[in-house]
């Protein structure tokens, strides 16, 4: 599913324009966003729970070549699956 099949199903389930589907679905995104770069986590009960790692500095391989790179520290987005998520999967 992409956004565009995701507004639409957001619209026809909440009776509401696709428009205000997607402005609802934007504000989500911007709020958890905005959330994640804070270093904090959203919850939601039942879904699941985005959070920030760091993933430490390691060594790779370019696959070309063979050659040793090295690759810098960053931060990255997680997700967990809750329980009633996992369940239904």
């Amino acid at each position: 599913m992409n956004k565009a099949e995701l507004i639409e199903k957001l619209a026809k389930d909440a009776a509401i324009t696709k428009t205000q589907a997607n402005a609802t679905l934007d504000s989500f995104v911007e709020a958890v966003t905005k959330t994640l770069k804070k270093g904090d986590k959203v919850t939601l009960v039942g879904f699941g729970t985005f959070s920030v790692t760091k993933r430490a500095a390691r060594n790779g391989r370019n696959p070309q070549t063979g050659a040793v790179i090295k690759i810098k520290a960053k931060k990255v987005a997680r997700f967990k699956a809750g329980k009633e998520l996992s369940s239904k999967i």
